[in-house]
């Protein structure tokens, strides 16, 4: 499996910049990992839209789907340009609610939805996926996504805030792709659904994670200060996130 890190930044992106967005690539195909503000933009430094095989979005939060509706747009007009054929619509997993939010995933026929809950289990290909809600407040379902693959285990963890129960489903991922919304200088005092980098860290180390991937960024960070507060993860390689990083598992 390969990970391009499309876009990271949150709750915008800063200039030239993009948020939420993950490109997986195995031999067989290419799934994107949530469709932030700018993403569309990056995906095409690598490979054109319509060649994705599926989309999957961990919730509806604008940071993580705001270029849904232009995807749908931009393949519509490849359907009529002969570039993908009409009959093979983007398949998009997401959350059934809020119902108003996933009935906007079917278009046209560029796009179908089905809807994901713990209980759900893909196979896209060579890579199956399963899912595991996340503490992301007290409202609409967020959902993390282990994906295995060839050997490999990649857990993306979405938004996730301390509460949510990975024992079980991310230990020993080769990578977790964690989020580190704070640093340590605005750290809230109450949790409000989200990690910090230290946070995060501490995290990846006690589920044995052998490489971790700090996310969610606001696009001020400086990286080495988000690596140098990621310190608390010793079991391998650690990686702030930035546009166009690949990590190859």
């Amino acid at each position: 499996m390969r990970v391009t890190v499309l876009g990271y930044q949150s709750p915008y992106p800063g200039p030239g910049g993009a948020t939420p967005g993950y490109l997986i690539e195995t031999d067989r195909v290419k799934i994107l990992l949530d469709c932030g503000s700018g993403v569309l933009a990056q995906l095409g430094k690598h490979l054109p839209i319509y060649e994705l095989d599926a989309m999957l979005l961990s919730h509806y939060h604008h940071d993580h789907v705001a270029d849904v509706g232009v995807m749908q747009y931009g393949l519509m007009v490849h359907q009529l340009f002969g570039q993908r054929p009409a009959d093979k619509p983007l398949p998009i997993y997401a959350p059934a609610l809020p119902v108003a939010n996933a009935q906007t995933l079917v278009y046209r026929d560029a796009t179908t939805f089905t809807p994901i809950t713990e209980e759900t289990s893909v196979t896209i290909g060579d890579v199956s996926i399963t899912f595991l809600r996340t503490d992301h407040g007290d409202g609409d379902p967020c959902y993390a996504m282990r994906l295995e693959a060839n050997g490999h285990v990649l857990v993306y963890g979405a938004d996730s805030g301390p509460g949510t129960a990975w024992e079980g489903f991310a230990n020993q991922a080769d990578l977790f792709i964690c989020e580190g919304t704070y640093l340590d200088y605005n750290l809230p005092a109450k949790q409000n659904g989200h990690l910090s980098v230290r946070q995060a860290a501490e995290l990846a180390q006690s589920l044995f994670c052998r490489s971790l991937l700090v996310t969610h960024l606001f696009y001020g960070y400086d990286e080495s200060k988000v690596i140098a507060e990621a310190n608390a993860f010793a079991a391998g390689p650690v990686y702030a996130a930035r546009i166009g990083l690949q990590i190859d598992l």
